[in-house]
């Protein structure tokens, strides 16, 4: 059942299907210009009620007002891989892994750093 569900064509006709859904929900509400980095169609200046937190990829798209540095995009374009490997299963898995980022096993391996959901880690001097 796993190779039907997930890194299938079932899985990537979800992306598909997810990037669109992003695209014309960024299309409507963006109030920036739509660019493409790290893999991703990137919308900003959309209004905070359309997005989650400080930002959310919908399979290619990411959504934001403003929230666009370089680490983040790379966070963000983690979240695109896992929308390709799980499809329309990625929502309802997300979910499951819960809201708190620090224990939520998608945002982990997106990185909590990169993701500005920890402190990035200084080099200890003496």
């Amino acid at each position: 059942m796993t190779g039907v569900l997930i890194d299938s064509a079932l899985s990537r006709a979800g992306y598909l299907y997810a990037t669109a859904v992003g695209f014309v929900w960024g299309s409507l509400w963006s109030t920036g210009k739509i660019r493409r980095r790290n893999g991703l169609f990137v919308f900003t200046g959309m209004p905070n009620w359309t997005f989650g937190r400080g930002g959310s990829c919908v399979g290619s798209c990411y959504l934001t007002n403003r929230n666009v540095s370089a680490d983040v995009l790379e966070h963000e374009a983690v979240h695109k891989r896992q929308w390709q490997r799980y499809g329309m299963l990625f929502p309802i898995l997300y979910f499951f892994a819960g809201r708190n980022p620090l224990t939520n096993r998608f945002e982990i391996e997106a990185g909590l750093e990169k993701g500005g959901y920890l402190r990035a880690s200084r080099p200890r001097t003496r």
